[in-house]
């Protein structure tokens, strides 16, 4: 199979994280006299945060305790933390192997793009700090802020496809660390679908929602597409 186009998430995959989406979460619902735990946490990696928050949110409270401001109010304590976080993280850096898959990928005419469970702001913040914003070996990035729903919704697949005019799925590559990156490729009909350990899920973890592949690091990436 030839492909054209490899869709890469972020946090855990293509972007070093230390624990700090998990911290970050737990300190948001914290500030709201919510005591999560990171295991809870680790659940709904990848989703579109604010969904992500409901999602917790309807594990801890009855219905009747939450609302929409409250989402909101935690989604903003979240969202301020993470900006600042990878502002000023001395230690964020790419992933093992990253940064050389992307350029080798493009060497041989297969486009790289990024998607992400975070908003724009927050993407933002990782792409200018890792020198991404204008890196010639990235031809687009989209948030899940940017589509009508996030993962494990297919839509940031099919925009990403759209904007690079690709139309077969089957040459599409989806490379993701969580559950719903797996089922968002599923979901796109990705012609592979691989899940990578380097983040928020472990090997036997990413098996239960049976991907084509799964990978310890990005250096295997590149013998799996060829």
């Amino acid at each position: 199979m030839n492909f054209d186009l490899v869709v890469f998430d972020m946090a855990g995959t293509t972007v070093l994280d230390r624990g700090n989406v998990n911290d970050s979460f737990r300190f948001a619902f914290a500030e709201s006299g919510i005591i999560v735990s990171p295991e809870d946490v680790d659940t709904v990696m990848g989703y579109r945060k604010i969904e992500a928050i409901e999602i917790i949110l309807k594990k801890y409270l009855e219905k009747t305790e939450y609302d929409s401001a409250l989402i909101n109010h935690i989604h903003e304590i979240f969202t301020k933390n993470m900006v600042d976080f990878y502002q000023n993280d001395t230690e964020l850096k790419a992933l093992p192997f990253a940064e050389e898959t992307f350029m080798l990928l493009q060497g041989k005419g297969i486009k790289v793009a990024l998607n992400t469970g975070f908003t724009r702001e927050i993407a933002d913040a990782i792409l200018i700090r890792l020198g991404w914003k204008t890196s010639p070996f990235i031809c687009m990035v989209i948030c899940s802020d940017e589509v009508v729903e996030g993962r494990p919704h297919p839509y940031m697949i099919q925009s990403i496809m759209q904007q690079l005019q690709l139309n077969d799925t089957s040459r599409v590559v989806k490379i993701g660390d969580t559950s719903v990156d797996i089922l968002e490729g599923q979901f796109a009909k990705c012609g592979l679908v691989i899940g990578i350990t380097t983040g928020a899920y472990t090997r036997a973890q990413l098996s239960e929602y049976q991907p084509d592949k799964i990978i310890d690091s990005l250096q295997e990436l590149p013998a799996l597409i060829d």
